[in-house]
Protein backbone atom coordinates (compact mmCIF):
# COMPACT_ATOMS: atom_id res chain seq x y z
CA UNK A 1 0.00 0.00 0.00
CA UNK A 2 1.59 3.59 -0.62
CA UNK A 3 1.72 6.36 1.73
CA UNK A 4 -0.83 8.45 -0.13
CA UNK A 5 -3.52 5.22 0.23
CA UNK A 6 -2.66 4.72 3.89
CA UNK A 7 -3.19 8.25 4.88
CA UNK A 8 -6.71 8.47 3.08
CA UNK A 9 -7.89 5.59 4.70
CA UNK A 10 -6.51 6.20 7.66
CA UNK A 11 -8.25 9.14 7.71
CA UNK A 12 -11.55 8.09 6.30
CA UNK A 13 -11.49 5.22 9.16
CA UNK A 14 -11.08 8.03 11.60
CA UNK A 15 -13.67 10.03 10.60
CA UNK A 16 -16.24 7.20 9.97
CA UNK A 17 -17.98 7.81 13.91
CA UNK A 18 -18.93 11.15 12.44
CA UNK A 19 -20.73 10.57 8.90
CA UNK A 20 -22.48 7.01 11.06
CA UNK A 21 -25.19 9.75 12.28
CA UNK A 22 -27.79 10.37 9.45
CA UNK A 23 -27.67 13.93 8.79
CA UNK A 24 -30.43 16.06 6.29
CA UNK A 25 -30.22 15.80 2.96
CA UNK A 26 -30.44 18.38 0.62
CA UNK A 27 -33.67 18.40 -1.85
CA UNK A 28 -33.66 17.48 -5.69
CA UNK A 29 -36.97 17.44 -7.01
CA UNK A 30 -38.13 14.06 -6.76
CA UNK A 31 -36.46 13.34 -3.59
CA UNK A 32 -39.59 14.29 -0.61
CA UNK A 33 -42.05 13.11 -2.81
CA UNK A 34 -40.68 9.62 -3.40
CA UNK A 35 -40.12 9.85 0.68
CA UNK A 36 -43.51 10.74 1.36
CA UNK A 37 -45.14 8.15 -1.51
CA UNK A 38 -43.09 5.31 0.36
CA UNK A 39 -44.77 6.75 3.93
CA UNK A 40 -41.82 8.01 5.22
CA UNK A 41 -41.68 10.07 8.27
CA UNK A 42 -40.84 13.38 7.22
CA UNK A 43 -39.04 16.63 8.64
CA UNK A 44 -38.82 18.63 5.90
CA UNK A 45 -36.96 21.78 6.62
CA UNK A 46 -37.46 25.05 3.73
CA UNK A 47 -34.70 27.49 4.75
CA UNK A 48 -32.38 30.08 2.99
CA UNK A 49 -28.09 30.10 3.79
CA UNK A 50 -28.99 34.11 4.42
CA UNK A 51 -31.93 33.36 7.16
CA UNK A 52 -30.90 34.85 10.64
CA UNK A 53 -34.36 32.39 11.90
CA UNK A 54 -32.80 29.24 9.49
CA UNK A 55 -30.06 29.72 11.17
CA UNK A 56 -31.57 29.71 15.24
CA UNK A 57 -33.43 26.46 13.69
CA UNK A 58 -30.70 24.74 12.47
CA UNK A 59 -28.80 25.10 16.07
CA UNK A 60 -31.89 24.07 18.03
CA UNK A 61 -32.48 20.81 15.47
CA UNK A 62 -28.53 20.31 15.72
CA UNK A 63 -29.08 20.34 19.52
CA UNK A 64 -32.19 18.23 19.36
CA UNK A 65 -30.18 15.50 17.44
CA UNK A 66 -27.76 15.18 19.41
CA UNK A 67 -30.00 14.30 22.34
CA UNK A 68 -31.86 11.99 20.38
CA UNK A 69 -30.31 9.50 18.50
CA UNK A 70 -33.80 8.05 17.01
CA UNK A 71 -34.72 11.52 15.16
CA UNK A 72 -31.72 10.70 12.84
CA UNK A 73 -32.03 6.77 13.15
CA UNK A 74 -35.97 6.99 12.34
CA UNK A 75 -37.12 9.85 9.93
CA UNK A 76 -35.68 11.16 6.67
CA UNK A 77 -34.84 14.72 7.18
CA UNK A 78 -34.69 17.09 3.94
CA UNK A 79 -32.93 20.56 3.99
CA UNK A 80 -35.38 22.53 1.00
CA UNK A 81 -32.90 25.30 -0.09
CA UNK A 82 -36.05 28.18 -0.18
CA UNK A 83 -33.92 30.37 -2.64
CA UNK A 84 -33.99 27.13 -5.10
CA UNK A 85 -37.20 25.73 -4.62
CA UNK A 86 -39.40 28.36 -2.70
CA UNK A 87 -41.53 28.38 -6.02
CA UNK A 88 -41.51 25.03 -6.43
CA UNK A 89 -44.14 22.17 -6.90
CA UNK A 90 -43.05 20.63 -3.60
CA UNK A 91 -43.24 24.27 -1.81
CA UNK A 92 -46.89 25.41 -4.08
CA UNK A 93 -48.07 21.66 -3.19
CA UNK A 94 -47.43 22.18 0.76
CA UNK A 95 -48.30 25.65 0.84
CA UNK A 96 -45.03 26.80 2.54
CA UNK A 97 -45.42 30.86 2.83
CA UNK A 98 -41.88 31.34 3.29
CA UNK A 99 -38.55 30.71 4.63
CA UNK A 100 -38.08 29.27 8.15
CA UNK A 101 -41.17 26.67 8.03
CA UNK A 102 -40.91 23.18 9.04
CA UNK A 103 -42.90 20.59 8.03
CA UNK A 104 -43.17 17.10 9.51
CA UNK A 105 -44.80 14.50 7.52
CA UNK A 106 -46.19 10.60 7.67
CA UNK A 107 -46.17 9.69 4.03
CA UNK A 108 -48.32 12.54 2.37
CA UNK A 109 -50.04 13.57 6.10
CA UNK A 110 -48.89 16.48 7.16
CA UNK A 111 -48.76 16.46 10.83
CA UNK A 112 -47.27 19.95 11.87
CA UNK A 113 -45.38 22.55 11.11
CA UNK A 114 -43.64 25.90 12.74
CA UNK A 115 -43.27 29.35 10.59
CA UNK A 116 -40.47 31.06 11.83
CA UNK A 117 -40.17 29.41 15.08
CA UNK A 118 -36.88 29.14 17.43
CA UNK A 119 -38.09 27.14 20.54
CA UNK A 120 -36.95 24.05 21.20
CA UNK A 121 -40.28 22.63 22.75
CA UNK A 122 -42.13 23.61 19.47
CA UNK A 123 -39.50 21.92 17.13
CA UNK A 124 -39.22 18.80 19.63
CA UNK A 125 -42.82 18.69 19.23
CA UNK A 126 -42.95 18.33 15.39
CA UNK A 127 -39.63 15.91 15.23
CA UNK A 128 -41.89 14.11 18.27
CA UNK A 129 -44.88 13.44 16.25
CA UNK A 130 -42.91 12.76 13.16
CA UNK A 131 -41.25 10.16 15.51
CA UNK A 132 -44.69 8.50 16.94
CA UNK A 133 -46.48 9.05 13.30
Amino acid sequence: MQRRDFLILTAAVSLAPLTARADFVDYTPGLAEEAMARGDRIILDFYATWCTTCARQQRVMEALRAENPAYDRDLTLIHVDWDRFGTGDLARRLAVPRRSTIIALKGEQELGRSVAGTAMAEIRSLFDMALTA
